[in-house]
């Protein structure tokens, strides 16, 4: 694996253009005025609530609250760099949403064997109760966080690539929110010397967009944000955008349907709903449709939904795009859809259902990567480097007996950036996810996004829910 690209520093007696006046910064800062800055951003973020829960970190399954560890040090991106990630995002995510709307409905990309049709209506997030259904506008993913690392070159240069299409219900932009009003208030000397490109305005491109897509004939939509509840993991992130739009946070038990419409129950009474952000997985937002079990969603949603009398965002069934064994097809989505060549690269990719590539996998697993193809949040794969032995056969063993469950990557050895850490400041790996905002108003996004960093020294695992921490981003606007 060759050296990771380092975002700061070309070599060790150097500093990359873009960085240069904030390394001379950093430089004049002592230890002390340091930890003391990370203390306190510690205390605030504990005492506005911002914490994730870290499931399976006890034997009884119960998880643990946590704070997200806050690096100090941001990710600087350059304005052209960041300019040319923005065109390969709007390109990337049109095409995925041209791609769901077409297997819900003529299913063209099927009938010309791009990708193998038992490939998506096999395929345990394809929602058959979707077909036929058309949306406002031919949006499905209103709302996509889509993950880029940079990978190193021989040249010394740096390639970004995506390696995942969130398009369920994507987290993190609460985080990504909260890290640079941390870094305003901490060092607030840094932004008087760096234009850096702002964020504060996400909440509103975002109600801006959930109100685009609201049923036909509706001109005042109502706009809310359906949440599991106080004990999803990422509940602080949805009662923090509910509280940015100025919406309301509702749970499934607030909401009814009556004469074909969605209601939501208030202290003046029923009030209809036209458009709900929703952070509930598929499966558990109607009992009528899904599963009977549920108490977390809405009996007769669906119906109401299907009849376009409410917008869910995102769509029920967009996870089939977003399904890691339909992410090696996207570059041919790409031109298939829009008639023009990626601009940002997949990760080359083995799917295990293939003979040849399990073969390869299988005498490989020491080098690669092994990823579930429904998994999420880092759970149920295998980094073959860092794995023992002992993990690696037991993995072979799910391999052999699921092939079609699984697929495989080379071990990219991500880009680093400094991280402030006990022993000092010191390279750990991160990768980006910027989010991608779709409506009737085009695709469109802040400058930047969420930078997590893989805390542990020599960790390639960056999610929140495994150790990982976070990090401020700038886009630099000169």
């Amino acid at each position: 694996m060759r050296p990771s690209f380092d975002e700061m520093r070309p070599h060790p007696d150097a500093v990359r253009e873009h960085y240069r006046r904030f390394a001379q910064w950093l430089q004049r800062q002592p230890r002390e005025l340091m930890d003391a800055r990370r203390q306190e951003a510690e205390m605030i973020f504990r005492r506005v609530g911002i914490t994730f829960a870290v499931y399976g970190a006890q034997d009884d399954g119960a998880g643990t609250e946590r704070l997200i560890p806050f690096d100090l040090i941001p990710r600087v991106i350059p304005r052209a760099e960041w300019k040319r990630m923005a065109q390969g995002l709007r390109q990337r995510v049109t095409a995925l949403n041209r791609f769901i709307a077409d297997v819900y409905g003529a299913q063209e990309i099927l009938k010309a064997g791009i990708i193998p049709a038992e490939q998506v209506l096999n395929n345990a997030q394809y929602r058959p109760e979707m077909a036929g259904v058309r949306l406002p506008h031919d949006l499905y993913a209103h709302i996509a966080g889509i993950d880029l690392v940079r990978a190193a070159n021989p040249d010394g240069s740096g390639t970004n690539y995506v390696l995942e299409d969130n398009l369920r219900v994507p987290s993190g932009v609460s985080y990504m929110l909260e890290n640079r009003k941390m870094m305003m208030r901490l060092f607030p000397e840094l932004f008087a010397t760096e234009r850096v490109a702002p964020v504060a305005h996400y909440p509103d491109l975002l109600l801006d967009t959930l109100r685009s897509v609201a049923p036909a004939g509706v001109e005042e939509p109502t706009v809310v944000v359906l949440t599991p509840g106080m004990y999803n993991s990422a509940y602080f992130e949805h009662a923090f955008l509910a509280q940015q739009m100025g919406v309301e946070l509702v749970q499934g038990s607030d909401l009814f349907v009556q004469d074909g419409s969605v209601h939501m129950r208030t202290t003046q009474g029923p009030r209809r709903v036209d458009v709900i952000y929703r952070r509930i997985d598929d499966d558990f937002l109607d009992p009528l449709a899904f599963r009977p079990d549920s108490a977390l969603g809405c009996a007769g949603l669906m119906q109401a939904y299907r009849e376009g009398r409410v917008t869910l965002c995102n769509a029920v069934g967009t996870g089939i795009a977003d399904d890691k064994s339909i992410y090696p097809y996207v570059p041919r989505m790409i031109e298939f859809y829009l008639g023009e060549k990626p601009i940002l690269e997949n990760v080359p990719t083995w799917q295990c259902r293939e003979a040849e590539s399990l073969k390869y996998v299988l005498a490989h697993l020491n080098e690669l990567v092994v990823k579930e193809v429904h998994g999420a949040g880092g759970y149920g794969m295998l980094v073959g480097p860092g794995a023992s032995k002992a993990e690696i056969e037991a993995f072979r063993d799910k391999l052999v007996a699921h092939p079609q469950h699984y697929i495989a990557q080379p071990t990219l050895s991500l880009s680093t950036c400094p991280t402030y850490v006990e022993s000092g400041i010191a390279p750990r790996h991160i990768d980006l996810r910027p989010f991608v905002l779709s409506g009737a108003g085009g695709v469109q996004m802040v400058p930047g996004g969420l930078t997590r960093v893989a805390l542990k020294e020599g960790s390639l695992v960056v999610n929140s829910s495994q150790g990982g921490g976070t990090k401020d981003t700038w886009v630099l606007e000169e």
